[in-house]
């Protein structure tokens, strides 16, 4: 097998010297590189022509987007790059978008480095990786987001209303679906399970 090369997009130099130091010991890698920097990001790829690129979701200061936007673009310019996102936070609505944009694969920080190997030679030989789904929640919409993130901050719903230019009838409409969608029964219920879910950022 041809050892393969590896890009990583990560804002946390710590991070991207350890999984340096974990990866290189592999035969199975020939390069192993990291960057922050995102704005020649598309020269450097050209120039080092990875196999995988893994990219971070949470970019920090590093980008105007996250890294989920970043691989929508990317795979624009790079139809045929193979990206795998990488996430502290393994939420299903990260995953299901990994997927839905293009990405070859998700894979947790917290995955062990002969696990990841596993995954990275999966893929650069054609698999996709993406963690099987233990719930099945129902989508919810825009409106029903944009509800539950003024929840969040303790909005009153006549507050949400005037925010939203809506309806109190139409914030207790959304409030309803939401609480269905996530099989919760409480505000409170709810903001827990859309944090779990991706729905709510857990650094809000």
């Amino acid at each position: 097998m041809i050892p393969m090369k590896v890009l990583l997009v990560d804002d946390h130099a710590l991070f991207a010297k350890s999984l340096s130091i974990a990866l290189c010991d592999f035969p199975e890698i020939e390069q192993f590189s990291s960057t922050k920097d995102i704005h020649n990001l598309e020269e450097l790829i050209a120039e080092e022509l990875p196999d995988i690129l893994l990219i971070d979701i949470n970019l920090g200061r590093l980008a105007d987007e996250d890294g989920l936007m970043l691989t929508q673009h990317l795979l624009k310019h790079f139809p045929k790059q193979k990206i795998i996102i990488l996430s502290g936070y393994n939420l299903p609505v990260y995953r299901k978008e990994a997927k839905r944009i293009g990405a070859k694969g998700f894979v947790s920080k917290d995955i062990e480095p002969d696990e990841l190997l596993r995954i990275l030679l999966m893929v650069k030989e054609g698999a996709t990786h993406f963690p099987r789904e233990e719930v099945f929640v129902e989508d919810l919409t825009e409106g029903e987001k944009k509800v539950l993130e003024l929840v969040a901050t303790g909005a009153k719903r006549k507050e949400i209303a005037e925010q939203l230019f809506i309806s109190e009838r139409t914030v207790s409409n959304h409030l309803q679906h939401i609480f269905e969608k996530l099989q919760v029964t409480s505000a409170l219920e709810a903001i827990t399970k859309a944090i779990q879910l991706g729905y709510l950022s857990p650094l809000n």
